[in-house]
């Protein structure tokens, strides 16, 4: 018969059977399986923390993984981990939080982004050797394609990135008045005004002289800035220096915003793409001219596959080298994760040449299949055009796996700050991934 009210709730709450709680489970026994990977991110949480801190302060190294794992499996903000690792059993229990433990968001942020690229991408090899030993992936077959991850900006245009500077310099202005006199004018107003002029004109000659007065003012801003540091440098105060730093670093920024900004507007000069400042904020940032078709901010990176749909490697690379220059050193990584070089590997058509084909060749690939021949003889790559059309189907997979990092894992754009930051971003999410694929081949 059925109850208007239960007055006595189960002392023990159970989970119902689920495919997300089983891959959760399984999951954390790959994790159990590898204790290298929690003693990994142990070494990096530790850093510039005193040793008789608490006998057990804060996280564990495990747990903060854990967290990570989830965080980008799931794509939430850190209010939201908080939130789920708060009150979601399933969670709870795959972060292993004891009754007593409910972290904070700024405590997960701290936590998690203090572990680097480099240890992440320790962690991944660690999974690779664990796919390995279970027979999941012999790394003899491979594909490798890039992709471009964006950084978290706006898009950029000379006007905007003057305005950037003006607004920002008179910020840390305002805050070194806390620290020093600070004498400066507010030109914030007539900036945003010249900004919304140049964005609302039709034709350059409208524009030029909009452009100006803001140039004008950002040299003024500029000015007092220079003049704060001065002042910085005299003082004792103690967060003296912490503003100076700052102040130096945005000086410099505005510098090259202004250069850029009057070669290409007075000048009619065309700046190169490695010359360019595209964000004051992820001054990193790289400008990604993408097939001639599309311009994307942020950074190249070229990943390598295997048959298992595992990542087994990952490089992330400065300003937009040529797919050409990438394919024998891919390899030559791959051959040092694994002992010995891939038997078979297939490309996108943008790294044909005929030199990659005899460095691959050198390494000991016997089969070498680009998407696109350019003028290469089939059988000069494989044995066989039945092997060569299996390969170049084969290479087509690693599109779905690209796309599978950045619908599921975050991988399209990184949401955090600095470069260090997105190579760590980069990887975590790689882990993620990979772990979770790990998972799906032990439950089949």
């Amino acid at each position: 018969m059925r109850l208007a009210l239960r007055h006595q709730l189960p002392l023990v709450p159970t989970l119902r059977e689920h495919s997300h709680v089983a891959e959760l489970e399984q999951m954390s026994r790959i994790l159990d399986a590898n204790p290298d990977i929690a003693e990994a991110a142990h070494a990096d949480l530790v850093i510039g923390v005193r040793a008789d801190k608490g006998a057990h302060a804060g996280l564990s190294a495990d747990q903060v993984v854990r967290a990570a794992i989830l965080y980008h499996q799931n794509r939430w903000s850190y209010a939201e981990l908080a939130f789920e690792l708060a009150y979601h059993a399933a969670y709870r229990g795959f972060c292993r939080l004891g009754l007593d433990q409910y972290p904070s968001k700024s405590t997960l942020q701290r936590d998690i982004k203090k572990i680097g690229p480099q240890t992440w991408e320790q962690v991944n090899r660690s999974l690779i050797r664990y796919a390995r030993n279970m027979g999941i992936e012999d790394g003899k077959t491979v594909r490798t394609d890039c992709t471009v991850t964006e950084t978290t900006i706006h898009h950029p245009n000379d006007g905007s990135l003057l305005w950037d500077c003006v607004r920002v310099l008179t910020q840390e202005m305002s805050r070194a008045s806390d620290v020093v006199n600070v004498s400066y004018r507010d030109h914030r107003k007539r900036a945003k005004r010249r900004l919304f002029t140049i964005n609302n004109a039709k034709r350059m000659k409208q524009r030029m002289a909009p452009y100006l007065d803001l140039l004008k003012v950002t040299k003024k801003t500029l000015g007092y800035a220079r003049r704060t540091v001065g002042a910085l440098k005299q003082s004792k105060h103690a967060l003296a220096q912490d503003h100076l730093a700052a102040l130096q670093e945005l000086i410099e920024l505005t510098t090259r915003v202004i250069d850029q900004t009057e070669r290409r507007i007075l000048q009619g000069e065309s700046v190169p793409a490695t010359e360019k400042i595209v964000s004051i904020f992820e001054p990193h940032t790289d400008l990604i001219r993408k097939g001639g078709r599309e311009t994307i901010y942020g950074h190249k990176i070229c990943l390598t596959a295997g048959v298992a749909n595992l990542i087994t490697d990952c490089l992330v690379l400065d300003g937009n080298p040529p797919d050409t220059s990438l394919a024998v050193k891919m390899m030559e990584r791959h051959a040092q994760l694994f002992d010995h070089p891939p038997e078979q590997a297939a490309f996108d058509g943008g790294f044909a040449s005929r030199d990659n084909l005899a460095g691959l060749k050198e390494l000991g690939i016997q089969d070498v299949a680009f998407s696109k021949r350019r003028d290469l003889a089939v059988l000069d790559m494989v044995r066989s055009s039945w092997v060569y059309k299996r390969l170049r189907e084969f290479r087509a997979g690693i599109e779905g796996i690209i796309s599978f990092l950045k619908r599921g894992f975050g991988l399209g754009r990184c949401r955090w700050k600095g470069r260090r930051s997105f190579e760590a971003y980069t990887w975590s999410a790689i882990v993620s991934a990979n772990l979770l694929v790990l998972s799906r081949h032990a439950l089949g």
